[in-house]
């Protein structure tokens, strides 16, 4: 009797790991972009911390770590059901892919802005500032940060060749 049970359980254990390989089969370079964001965000975000002076806790970050990973797990999934749910509907995985451009365009922005303060650079990044407006925000003298449009950045360009004309 027990070897029928393990029988049983052992056919369900391998039906349920090919129905899970089947459904993430596909979605492994996203799992995979998901992983090296994760760990480049960790490497600049220890060294950004320490160029701050802060000290490094060794089991919090491998615990942050860890569930960022596992909620780009979630991310990932929630993306190729809504790809099965609304893309076959469509005709098109719009949704999914936008909440994959979401998901990875957040964690993008971290790690440059990560590497950017390791570097000591003053300036942020915003992912989702790059059509349209400058990707990197000025500092203003108090310490805080502010956005500059490209239409702002235009005018001063057409501000400074005036002048530069001027001068012959």
């Amino acid at each position: 009797m027990e070897e029928t049970t393990n029988n049983v359980f052992s056919s369900m254990m391998a039906s349920i790991g090919a129905t899970i390989a089947g459904f993430y089969a596909h979605l492994a370079p996203w799992l995979l972009l998901g992983m090296v964001l994760v760990l480049t965000d960790l490497r600049y975000g220890i060294l950004a911390a320490k160029t701050r002076g802060e000290t490094i806790r060794t089991s919090r970050a491998m615990r942050r770590t860890i569930n960022k990973m596992v909620d780009y797990l979630c991310w990932v999934t929630v993306a190729e059901v809504c790809s099965r749910t609304f893309g076959v509907t469509i005709g098109v995985p719009v949704v999914s892919l936008a909440v994959l451009f979401i998901i990875y365009g957040i964690e993008l922005s971290s790690c440059v802005n990560n590497y950017l303060e390791y570097k000591g650079t003053k300036k942020r990044f915003n992912f989702f500032k790059l059509i349209g407006k400058e990707e990197l925000l000025e500092d203003k003298p108090d310490g805080t940060v502010e956005e500059v449009e490209e239409r702002e950045l235009i005018e001063t360009e057409i501000n400074v060749n005036k002048n530069d004309y001027g001068k012959d």
